[in-house]
């Protein structure tokens, strides 16, 4: 991905407390997109939300342990997602996966200036 046009956005709804194998959902997220050479990636803390499971998370002032819902986002080509979505279905577990269609109307390289 390096041009504007359609793509695909690829969002991942997990709670921050999640593991797989013992390691955190979105750091395993992040890193298989990393290493499959997704284009962008980003994971997002929400204040608050819940799942299927009707569980209401939020975050409370002095409030020491939390389990908030994490947002792991990525845009590239359609095929670029569809290669990954098996491993991450897999490593998500009962986290929700989405796959929508989007337009990318800007996307600068490190070779851009501003």
């Amino acid at each position: 991905m390096g041009t504007e046009g359609a793509a695909k956005k690829l969002t991942v709804y997990v709670d921050e407390t999640d593991r797989f194998e013992g390691r955190p959902v979105y750091e395993l997220l992040m890193n298989l997109l990393y290493t499959n050479k997704i284009a962008g990636v980003g994971a997002f803390r929400g204040v608050a939300g819940y799942g299927s499971d009707r569980v209401f998370h939020t975050a409370k002032m002095l409030e020491l342990s939390t389990t908030l819902p994490i947002k792991v986002e990525a845009v590239d080509a359609a095929e670029m997602i569809e290669s990954v979505l098996p491993e991450v279905c897999r490593i998500a577990g009962k986290g929700l996966v989405e796959v929508s269609d989007t337009t990318v109307v800007k996307c600068s390289t490190k070779d851009h200036a501003p």
